[in-house]
């Protein structure tokens, strides 16, 4: 699995919080509105995304979810 943020955009409040934190800017507030009437955040591109999780630790809703790739390591 490559590193992927996901953001439950039902749920997101459009707070910002996430967006003053990411440190690659890849996060933004969309222009469009979630079914409560807010911005929803979203990654512009996933592929900048360094999966830190900042932006998942600091969100108050729990609104985001990280997922990194799982090294294995074989054994000889």
């Amino acid at each position: 699995m490559d590193m992927r943020v996901v953001f439950n955009e039902d749920i997101c409040k459009s707070c910002g919080l996430c967006v003053q934190v990411c440190p690659t800017n890849v996060i933004f507030l969309a222009d469009y509105l979630n079914g409560k009437g807010y911005r929803p955040a979203a990654v512009t591109d996933q592929d900048h995304c360094i999966s830190c999780a900042k932006c998942a630790q600091i969100c108050p809703d729990s609104v985001i979810s990280v997922y990194r790739p799982v090294k294995v390591l074989q054994t000889v």
